[in-house]
């Protein structure tokens, strides 16, 4: 049974350890309208060369269904820029509960209206900030904020929940306070506040776009001030900094198994248009990630997230080994700038 912790492999380090994921995330397209700083996917207006086809990526979601896997994660890129993308959703939707990570520029109320129908269970949008001005410097298109409100607006007519998502950068760290009171007044039940990552156009923009580490948590004290009643908050930082290579999978969009989108130019545990899922669950550097040992780790993140030493895409990006802690832990960040990238 999917998520089913077994005793047997030794290399878990007595951390919880699946049979299967907890959560797939496909990584649909790199196809997308807008042209946004923090863009980790390196997306353009076209499809890359060699990306799966809807009869390749249905045949993954049965094979993920019949192994066991009951959550489904869809993002890219911006999935409804792709024209067959709600053929995509409704098929997984059919045998695992499925939601989408999108810009919503694109969702107007008859695409509203057939993301329910299909079954789609939450809808994850994207806001770089709290107003236009901020949003649409970030996301590189003007009108892209209005679009996207109208587009939540829409979803939540629709009667499907919305959590809001906003990657903290230097742009928008002085108006992440107002994004609480905007996420309730859109009907959205949660937002995100994720960290930014070293990955595709973020990396080229790392300059403009990086933060200290006092600096970002100045941010989120003076967000945790103003969240408003009602609305859940998600954040990655200390003491939830998470270590989730235990229980996460991902297929990036050429069908080439990463383990988690943040892991994207890092690893390739196989191609799944030559192997089955399984197989690349198996493989050797996967297996190390999920066991979560890593020497040096904060005991609070520890007791909160199961796993140890943070996330591993973010702990490589800056020291180049699986083992080392997570920077952006402040117990665990070692006089890491993060700022400066290395080489």
């Amino acid at each position: 049974m999917s998520g089913e912790p077994t005793p047997r492999d030794p290399s878990a380090g007595g951390r919880p350890w699946l049979a299967w994921p907890l959560k797939f995330t496909l990584c649909l397209t790199t196809l997308c309208p807008l042209d946004c700083q923090p863009c980790y996917a390196d997306c353009a207006r076209h499809r890359g060369q060699g990306e799966l086809d809807a009869a390749t990526w249905l045949r993954l979601l049965d094979e993920l269904a019949d192994s066991g896997v009951i959550n489904v994660f869809v993002e890219g890129g911006e999935p409804l820029a792709r024209p067959d993308c709600e053929l995509i959703l409704a098929h997984a939707a059919r045998r695992m509960f499925t939601t989408l990570r999108t810009h919503a520029v694109m969702i107007d109320q008859p695409a509203a209206r057939r993301l329910a129908r299909l079954g789609l269970g939450r809808a994850y949008v994207d806001l770089f900030g709290p107003d236009a001005a901020t949003h649409d410097a970030l996301a590189g298109v003007p009108g892209a904020f209005d679009r996207a409100v109208a587009g939540v607006a829409n979803l939540r007519a629709a009667g499907i929940p919305v959590s809001i998502l906003t990657i903290l950068c230097a742009p928008n760290a002085p108006s992440l306070a107002r994004m609480g009171p905007l996420a309730l007044a859109l009907g959205a039940d949660e937002l995100g506040v994720l960290r930014l990552y070293p990955l595709g156009r973020a990396r080229r923009e790392w300059a403009s776009l990086a933060l200290s580490l006092a600096a970002q948590h100045a941010a989120l004290e003076a967000l945790f001030a103003a969240m408003p009643k009602g609305l859940r908050l998600m954040h990655s930082w200390h003491p939830n900094d998470a270590n989730c290579c235990w229980q996460n999978a991902a297929i990036d969009p050429y069908g080439h198994a990463i383990g988690c989108p943040y892991l994207r130019e890092f690893v390739d545990y196989g191609d799944l248009a030559r192997m089955r899922w399984e197989e690349t669950w198996a493989h050797p550097l996967y297996r190390r990630l999920r066991a979560g040992n890593v020497p040096v780790h904060c005991a609070d993140c520890a007791a909160s997230q199961l796993t140890a030493g943070g996330c591993r895409a973010t702990a490589y990006a800056f020291h180049r080994r699986w083992d080392a802690p997570d920077p952006y832990c402040e117990r665990m960040n070692e006089g890491v700038d993060l700022c400066v990238l290395p080489d």
